[in-house]
């Protein structure tokens, strides 16, 4: 990678670090692509396999999201059933 497009790379992350935790998200959220678009244009290859493969890591995680929120449905129901020895009862077994 040429030393220019690694200050624009090192200067983006920089600036949307600052912006971060200035709380200005949209902006921080430009300067982020810029620095990703660079890096995206200096390695096609690498960005390609990981735009296949995100498909897949979405469908993991809503899995995991269902089965959080189902579990957190069988403990609210568990706690309306029997109090609190009632949800470590359904936890349990």
């Amino acid at each position: 990678m040429d030393s220019w497009k690694k200050a624009l790379v090192a200067g983006a992350i920089g600036a949307a670090a600052v912006l971060f935790l200035k709380k200005r998200f949209p902006a921080g959220v430009l300067a982020s692509g810029v620095a990703l678009a660079v890096v995206a244009s200096e390695y096609p290859e690498k960005f390609e396999k990981v735009r296949r493969s995100l498909p897949d890591y979405f469908d993991r995680g809503m899995q995991v999201m269902e089965m959080a929120g189902r579990a957190g449905q069988r403990i609210t129901d568990a706690a309306g059933r029997g109090g609190g020895a009632g949800v470590w009862d359904e936890i349990g077994g």
